[in-house]
C-alpha cells in the first residue's frame, strides 16, 4: 500500500520502524508505538462499525489523556476528521461546536459529555457516543464505554488507502465571533506547523523517509499544553513523527512541583508550557527550591499559544544548566507555526524571526512592508496555508485572500511591523482578543453577556495586564440600579466558559463612547489600571 501525508500514514511509518519504544506515557499508562497502533486501531473499527466513514467527522472531548491520541489516530486511519472540542466550554458552546462541525460521532469524558445535558438532544448529525470513564458517575445515557469498544474490536490495521489531501480540522476561537473550524490538508498541517519530520531543517520530500529517522534516536517531550489547542497538538505529533517520546501532563490542573517531578521521573529533553501561565510559576518554583528536581536532561523549554516574557525566560536558563534554548514560537491555526522569539525590542516588545520569506507583514492593499519601515500591517504567511473556514465562506474571504499578483495569503490578524533584520516586531492583535493564558477572549460576546443582566446599562470588557495569564479579562460597567458586584460575575458564569469570565469589574456613572456610539477601549484599559 502506498504511503501518503494523512497523519494516520506517517504514525503507521514510524510504529513500523520502532515498534517496541515508547510511544507515550500519560499518567499511569504507558504505550509502545506497536501499543499504541494497535489501540487505535481497535477504536477505528469501531467507529468504522458504528457507521463513520472517510470524510465524517469525531468530535474529541477530553483533558489531556492516552484515549485523546488513541482516538485522533483512529479517526484518521479511517480517513475520517477528528474535530478539537475545548473541555473548558459550558454547555451551550459545547453543543454549537459539535453541531457546526457535523460531527456524527463523539468521544470524550463522561463529566464532560453529561455537561451537554438537553444541548445533546439539538445536535441532528450526531448518531453514535463513546463514553471514557473519568471517575464521575455522571448519567451519559445511549452511549458506549470506552474500553468495552475497544474489546470488541479488531487490533488488525487493514484500512483503504489513504490521501494526503485528506483533512485536518482545528476548531479555534479565532479573532471574532463564535469558534471557527480551520481546514487543513495533512500534508500542509504536518509541514507547516509539525515540523515536517525535521524540526531544525528541510520537511521530508516522502513519508518513508519518517522510518530511517525514527530509528536514528528522539527526544522524550513532555507536553503540557492542552491536546485540545493547537500547539499542544503539534508539538505531540512532531515528536510522534519523529519516534519520539510523548509524555503528556494528564491531571486535571497544572501544578508546577507535580510537573517538575513527572519531568524528573520521565527524564524529559523537552518540556511545552503555554507561556507565562506555565512558565512563570515553574520558574518560580526553580528559584525557591533550588536543585529540588533532577532536569538535568532537559535541553529544550518550549512555548506557545502565549508570549513568554524575557524576565521569566532568563530565570528559566539561570535555573536550568543544561537548557540548550528556549524556544518561543509564534504563529497560530490559521498560519501554523511559522517564527521563533528573538531579542526583544527596547521597549519590551516581543519580536519573532521568521522562518522562511513565505511570512510577511501586508499594508492594508495586501502589499508586503518592507524591512525598517515604520509602516504598521498585518502579519500573513502564504505557501501551505489552509483551504478555509468550515462552514463559513464568508470569513474565509476575510482571512484567506488573494493579493494584486494572485498569491494567496492567510492573515494572522496580528498588528505588526518589520524591522531592518527582518524580525516581525508584535504591536497587538488588530480585534479585541483577549489572550490570557493561552485562550482566546472575544470581548464582544462578554459585553453581551454582561449586559444581558437587568441591572446593566452598558459595558466594555478589555485585557489587562496579568503576570501569571498575560492579561486577564476585566470590565467596566455602567448600571441603572445598584447590584453587587459579585451578582455580575455569578451572572456571567451562568454562559460564559470561566476563563472568559472577568477577574475585575469596575463601576461607572457612564461607559465612555463617541457620539456615533464607538467604545473607548484605550479608556477603559485606564479605568481598569492596566499598567
Amino acid at each position: 500500500m502506498s504511503r501518503s501525508f494523512n497523519l494516520a500514514d506517517l504514525f503507521e511509518i514510524v510504529a513500523d520502524s520502532v515498534p517496541g519504544k515508547l510511544a507515550l506515557v500519560a499518567g499511569e499508562v504507558r504505550l509502545t508505538y506497536r501499543e499504541l497502533d494497535e489501540r487505535a486501531n481497535r477504536v477505528a473499527h469501531h467507529l468504522a462499525a458504528a457507521g463513520v466513514g472517510p470524510g465524517d467527522h469525531v468530535s474529541i472531548l477530553a483533558y489531556n489523556r492516552a484515549e485523546w491520541l488513541e482516538t485522533q489516530i483512529a479517526v484518521w486511519k479511517i480517513r475520517a476528521v477528528p474535530v478539537n472540542v475545548n473541555y473548558r466550554y459550558t454547555a451551550d458552546e459545547l453543543a454549537y461546536v459539535i453541531a457546526d462541525s457535523n460531527s456524527v460521532a463523539l468521544v470524550g469524558e463522561r463529566s464532560l459529555i453529561a455537561r451537554l445535558g438537553e444541548a445533546r438532544g439539538k445536535l441532528a448529525d450526531l448518531r453514535h457516543v463513546v463514553v471514557i470513564e473519568d471517575g464521575s458517575g455522571d448519567e451519559v445515557p445511549d452511549a458506549v464505554a470506552y474500553e468495552e469498544a475497544l474489546a470488541g474490536a479488531s487490533a488488525a490495521r487493514d484500512f483503504a488507502e489513504r490521501s494526503s489531501d485528506d483533512l485536518y480540522l482545528l476548531y479555534t476561537g479565532g479573532t471574532t465571533g463564535m469558534p471557527k473550524g480551520v481546514m487543513w490538508r495533512c500534508e500542509d498541517i504536518f509541514i507547516a506547523a509539525m515540523g515536517g519530520g525535521n524540526m531544525l531543517g528541510d520537511p521530508v520530500s516522502t513519508p518513508e523517509e519518517l522510518a530511517g529517522k525514527a530509528k536514528d534516536g528522539g527526544l522524550t517531550t513532555m507536553v503540557c499544553a492542552p491536546m485540545m489547542h493547537g500547539a499542544g497538538m503539534w508539538v505531540a505529533w512532531a515528536s510522534l513523527t519523529a519516534g519520539s517520546t510523548v509524555v503528556l501532563w494528564s491531571e486535571r490542573r497544572f501544578a508546577p512541583e507535580r510537573v517538575l517531578s513527572v519531568a524528573a521521573a520521565e527524564k524529559a529533553q523537552v518540556l511545552l508550557l503555554v507561556g507565562d501561565a506555565m512558565a512563570r510559576p515553574i520558574a518560580d518554583l526553580l528559584a525557591t527550591e533550588p536543585g529540588a528536581y533532577d532536569l538535568s536532561s532537559l535541553l529544550v523549554i518550549a512555548t506557545g499559544g502565549s508570549v513568554t516574557s524575557p524576565d521569566v525566560k532568563a530565570r528559566l536558563q539561570e535555573a536550568v544548566p543544561s537548557l540548550m534554548m528556549i524556544l518561543d514560537a509564534f504563529g497560530g491555526s490559521e498560519t501554523g507555526a511559522f517564527s521563533q522569539a528573538v531579542e526583544p525590542a527596547a521597549d519590551g516588545s516581543p519580536r519573532f524571526m521568521p522562518r522562511d520569506g513565505n511570512v510577511a507583514v501586508l499594508d492594508a492593499s495586501l502589499r508586503r512592508i518592507p524591512p525598517g519601515s515604520d509602516e504598521i500591517g498585518v502579519v500573513a504567511r502564504t505557501g501551505r496555508i489552509p483551504l478555509g473556514y468550515w462552514n463559513d465562506a464568508d470569513k474565509t474571504a476575510k482571512t484567506f485572500v488573494l493579493d494584486e499578483e494572485g498569491t494567496r495569503w492567510a492573515l494572522q490578524g496580528d498588528m505588526a511591523r518589520m524591522d531592518e533584520d527582518g524580525a516581525i516586531l508584535l504591536l497587538g492583535r488588530g480585534s479585541l482578543v483577549i489572550n490570557t493564558g493561552g485562550e482566546k477572549v472575544f470581548v464582544e460576546e462578554v459585553e453581551a453577556t454582561l449586559k444581558s443582566h437587568p441591572a446593566v446599562y452598558d459595558a466594555l470588557v478589555v485585557g489587562v495586564q496579568d503576570e501569571r495569564l498575560g492579561s486577564r479579562v476585566a470590565a467596566v460597567v455602567s448600571l441603572n440600579e445598584t447590584v453587587p458586584v459579585e451578582e455580575l460575575i455569578a451572572h456571567c458564569r451562568k454562559t460564559l466558559a470561566g476563563y472568559k469570565v472577568p477577574r475585575d469589574i469596575q463601576i461607572v456613572d457612564e461607559v465612555k463612547r463617541s457620539p456615533a456610539g464607538k467604545a473607548d477601549y484605550r479608556w477603559a484599559k485606564d479605568v481598569c489600571g492596566n499598567e
